[in-house]
C-alpha cells in the first residue's frame, strides 16, 4: 500500500495538471485490494445496527451470543413468517418499575455478561441418597437468596427488552436485526429460566413421592411437578420479598392433589359404569359360594351380549372396562386416537354400547341360581 501511495505522488510530480493528478489517485484506488474495501464496508455497516444495551461490555456480550444461536436470516420469505409470529405471541414476564430506567441493564447485568461464565454457575453437587437418573436431575446446586433474586432479574429484563423490540416490529418493513435480537433475548431468559428449575428439582421430587399410590406412578407426578415448576418460574414476583421455594412448593403440593384427586374421580366413575348394564358379577366373583358353572354361565352370557354390539362399541366396552385381552383401563382420549375420532365421540358410542346391553338383561335376565 505504501509503495502504491509512494509511486503514484512520483508519477504526478511531472505532470503538473489537476485533471492528471486526478486520474492517478482513481488509479491507485482502483489498485488498493478489495479486501480493505470490503472489511471496511463491513466495519460501517456493523457500526449502523442499533444497540440493545447501554453498556458496552453487556453489548458486545449480547451480540457474540446473538451471532452464536440465532443464524442471519437470508431469505425474506423466513424472515416474514418469523415477523408475523413474534406479533402474534405475547412475551409474558413480570415487569417491574425500575426496567424502563435507562441504567437497569447496568445495574441488573453489573458483570457486563450476558450470561454467567462456565465456572461460576452451576456448580454440581453429589447427591448419593437418590437413584443414578434422578441424581443427574438435581446436579446443580441451590442458590442462595441474593442468586435467586438476581436470576428472576435478569430472566424478567432479559423478556421485557424482548417485548419492547417486538413493538418495533412492523409486517411492512421487517427488520432482520431485530428479529434476531429478540430470539436471542428469548433464548438467554430461557437459559435463567432452566438455570432455576434445575436449582429446584430436588424440592419437586421431595414433595411429589409423597402422592404415589398404585393408580399414580412416580415418573407420572414427577413429570406433572415439574410442569408445574415450570409455571410457577414464570408466575414468581422476585419483588413480594419471599424465597421461590416457599411459592414452589404450594404450586407443586396442589398440582399433585389435583391430579391424584382426578384419577380417583376417574375410577370412581369407571367402577359406577360396570354396573349401568344390569350384569353385576363383582360380587358374585368376589364371593367364595359362587359356583365355577355359574360362573362360567355369566361369563358365556357377557360374550353373547358383546358379540351383539357392532365393532367400536365391542372393542370401547372390552377397552374401558379391562375385558377379554386388555389388561389396563383405556382413557376416552386413548381410545380416540386409535380410532380418529373426537374424545366426546367415544363417550357417546361408549353411553349407546351400555343401553345396548342394559336392555338386553332386562330382556332376558339370568336366573336365581340355588347355590
Amino acid at each position: 500500500m505504501v509503495q502504491l501511495i509512494e509511486k503514484s505522488k512520483r508519477a504526478a510530480k511531472p505532470c503538473g495538471s489537476t485533471k492528471s493528478a486526478r486520474a492517478t489517485k482513481a488509479k491507485v484506488a482502483r489498485e488498493v485490494p478489495e479486501a480493505v474495501v470490503e472489511s471496511k464496508a463491513v466495519r460501517v455497516k456493523i457500526a449502523k445496527l442499533p444497540a440493545t444495551f447501554s453498556s458496552r461490555s453487556l453489548e458486545a456480550s449480547f451480540v457474540h451470543f446473538c451471532q452464536l444461536v440465532v443464524p442471519e436470516i437470508k431469505s425474506p420469505e423466513v424472515l416474514a413468517k418469523s415477523v408475523k409470529r413474534m406479533l402474534a405471541e405475547e412475551i409474558e414476564f413480570m415487569g417491574r418499575s425500575d426496567f424502563a430506567s435507562p441504567d437497569a441493564s447496568s445495574n441488573i447485568f453489573a458483570d457486563g455478561l450476558l450470561l454467567p461464565d462456565l465456572g461460576d454457575p452451576m456448580n454440581r453437587t453429589k447427591t448419593p441418597d437418590l437413584p443414578p437418573h434422578l441424581a443427574r436431575l438435581c446436579e446443580a446446586k441451590l442458590l442462595s437468596a441474593e442468586e435467586e433474586h438476581l436470576v428472576f432479574s435478569r430472566m424478567n429484563y432479559l423478556k421485557f427488552r424482548a417485548n419492547q423490540l417486538r413493538q418495533e416490529l412492523s409486517q411492512e418493513s421487517p427488520d432482520c436485526w431485530t428479529v434476531r435480537r429478540i430470539e436471542a433475548l428469548l433464548k438467554a431468559a430461557d437459559w435463567y429460566r432452566d438455570r432455576m428449575v434445575k436449582s429446584n428439582m430436588r424440592l419437586v421430587i421431595s414433595i411429589v413421592k409423597k402422592f404415589v399410590n398404585i393408580q399414580n406412578s412416580f415418573d407420572d407426578l414427577l413429570s406433572d411437578g415439574i410442569v408445574a415448576l415450570l409455571r410457577a418460574v414464570d408466575k414468581f414476583d422476585v419483588g413480594l420479598g419471599f424465597r421461590f421455594s416457599t411459592y414452589a412448593t404450594q404450586v407443586v403440593r396442589r398440582n399433585s392433589y389435583r391430579r391424584v384427586m382426578d384419577k380417583q374421580k376417574e375410577r370412581q366413575r369407571v367402577t359406577l359404569s360396570v354396573h349401568e348394564p344390569g350384569i353385576d358379577i363383582s360380587d358374585e366373583h368376589r364371593s367364595p359360594s359362587m359356583s365355577e358353572e355359574r360362573w362360567q354361565e355369566l361369563r358365556g352370557r357377557l360374550s353373547t351380549m358383546l358379540d351383539r354390539l357392532d365393532r367400536r362399541e365391542k372393542l370401547i366396552i372390552r377397552a374401558r372396562f379391562s375385558l377379554g385381552g386388555h389388561r389396563r383401563i383405556q382413557t376416552l382420549q386413548r381410545l380416540a386416537d386409535k380410532l380418529g375420532v373426537s374424545k366426546e365421540r367415544v363417550r357417546q358410542l361408549e353411553k349407546r354400547a351400555l343401553d345396548k346391553l342394559r336392555d338386553m338383561a332386562e330382556l332376558s335376565p339370568l336366573p336365581e341360581s340355588d347355590v
